[in-house]
């Protein structure tokens, strides 16, 4: 739990402080896009089939929510504001295997015992974040790409008018 709040409040102070690229219509996109995401990922995994849980299983708890509302949407406005979007595709790999080890370290370091840590395994292995994270961080860019042309498109349009 100790890593939790530490890991909300640093994830949360980077994100805001270092954001150059997200407007607050993107954030807040992201921002329900990834708890939106979450939660139906979670609803599957870790609720109808036990592969994992956070503080307690087989119920809802409540420093659960914590961890799909206001942990998990930093790390992907992290994600989204350093991608180098202009980059190469070598680059971009790169990147995303950066990010999914991060991600998988971090998870390591979260099923570490009370009081430090709040995730635990059921049948859900490492092996299965380090094949999943990238897939999920793939639908967050190009989530974050529809964003961008949707955007576009209004200000072209109202540019028009």
């Amino acid at each position: 739990m100790i890593i939790l709040f530490l890991s909300i409040v640093s994830f949360n102070v980077i994100a805001f402080k270092c954001n150059t690229v997200l407007n607050v219509n993107k954030i807040i996109h992201i921002w329900m896009f990834t708890i939106a995401f979450q939660f139906l990922f979670d609803l599957l995994i870790e609720f109808k089939f036990e592969g994992y849980w956070y503080f307690s299983k087989g119920e809802i708890d409540w420093l659960g929510f914590l961890v799909r509302t206001v942990l998990v949407p930093p790390v992907n406005m992290m994600c989204i504001n350093f991608y180098p979007l202009k980059g190469k595709s070598r680059e971009k790999i790169y990147y995303i295997a950066f990010w999914s080890a991060g991600i998988l370290i971090y998870e390591l370091v979260t099923l570490l015992p009370a009081p430090f840590g709040y995730f635990h395994y059921g049948w859900w292995k490492l092996g299965y974040s380090a094949i999943v994270d990238p897939v999920l961080f793939f639908i967050l860019l190009m989530y974050y790409k529809l964003i961008c042309i949707i955007e576009m498109k209004m200000v072209l349009e109202k540019n028009n008018n």
